[in-house]
């Protein structure tokens, strides 16, 4: 299984650590009873929620309201109520997955309770979806059943088809070149390179007979399919051979559009994001673990006001040991 460090290795910021443990515990825990214990499944499930929840930084999205989401209140494909009640809101987007609606909701309830977990009513209790082990477990069932096609995501991660498990996740291709970064930056630190050796991985898999490119250093569908195969060959034997497409899948590069969370692709200046994260538990632990993955350019803004306040106050006491300085000379 990946792990901790792996995963740390292969964010593009640092990560709240008591979100990735959530999505880890389950996974172990999990995942095996959904084939989420084969390498190659495990990548593109974990690229995918990576990309979702901003290396880990959220789990939940993040609510402007933008204009996206004020028509999240009455979209009845997500099975929220036809009048503009706040199930939007209520609902918004959970876990590292970002599930999203009432129908989703209640679905995962529902699958939860005929599993014989004894899950909390989700559509009552909304934030309960952000608790252990619900929180690992949402993205957990959407790649099985929860999905539009209530079938397995594995068939598409055994063939290297990352486009349609991005369709399927996130309902077209938004966030989609990110989406793909994630994916080789994690197959690449779990197969023992750095995130960015792609070079380095290039020549080692064109020597084991996996890879047909250009030593080019550059990431692109047959580095990705290299990687797949790389991955595929870790099945542990118990399991037999894995499923794998015999050549790489052909990706469009489509145009970048917004991605989940929506603040995430705007300028930082713009960004309607907090400060700080949401993170869970109490204690000067919890408060560092924010402080890490607020945004550089959010704690420099921190800093500069706190340097602004910081001197503003020394001014004006400065200034009033002056006045009063200069009243006692008055007055001798």
């Amino acid at each position: 299984m990946i792990t901790a460090a792996q995963v740390r290795a292969a964010a593009k910021v640092r990560v709240v650590e008591s979100n990735l443990s959530s999505v880890l515990i389950a996974l172990q825990r999990f995942g095996p009873a959904v084939g989420l214990n084969l390498p190659h499944r495990e990548v593109p499930y974990l690229a995918q929620l990576m990309h979702e929840s901003g290396s880990f930084r959220f789990d939940r999205e993040i609510w402007g309201p933008t204009p996206a989401q004020e028509r999240y209140d009455t979209r009845a494909d997500l099975g929220n109520t036809p009048q503009k009640d706040g199930d939007g809101k209520k609902f918004m987007g959970r876990t590292g997955g970002q599930i999203t609606g009432r129908a989703n909701y209640a679905a995962f309830r529902d699958w939860c309770a005929e599993k014989g977990m004894n899950p909390p009513d989700f559509v009552k209790n909304p934030e309960l979806l952000n608790t252990d082990p619900w929180e690992g477990l949402g993205p957990i069932w959407y790649w099985d059943v929860g999905n539009p096609d209530r079938k397995s995501l594995n068939r598409y991660a055994d063939r290297n088809d990352q486009e349609m498990i991005t369709r399927r996740w996130n309902g077209g291709l938004n966030g989609y070149p990110d989406r793909l970064d994630y994916y080789t930056r994690l197959g690449l630190v779990y197969l023992g390179y750095k995130a960015t050796e792609i070079l380095a991985f290039q020549k080692a898999a064109k020597a084991a007979g996996k890879y047909r490119g250009n030593l080019d250093g550059l990431d692109g569908p047959q580095t990705r399919a290299a990687i797949h195969l790389m991955l595929a060959d870790l099945a542990p034997k118990a399991i037999g051979p894995a499923i794998v497409s015999p050549a790489p899948v052909t990706e469009e590069k489509p145009v970048p559009v917004p991605v989940t969370p929506p603040s995430l692709d705007a300028p930082w200046w713009k960004s309607k994001e907090v400060l700080v994260p949401a993170v869970t538990g109490t204690g000067l632990s919890s408060a560092l673990s924010a402080i890490g993955g607020m945004p550089w350019q959010n704690l420099l803004l921190v800093l500069l006001a706190v340097a602004g306040i910081s001197g503003f106050l020394y001014w004006r006491k400065s200034a009033d040991r002056k006045a009063v300085a200069k009243t006692v000379e008055g007055m001798a």
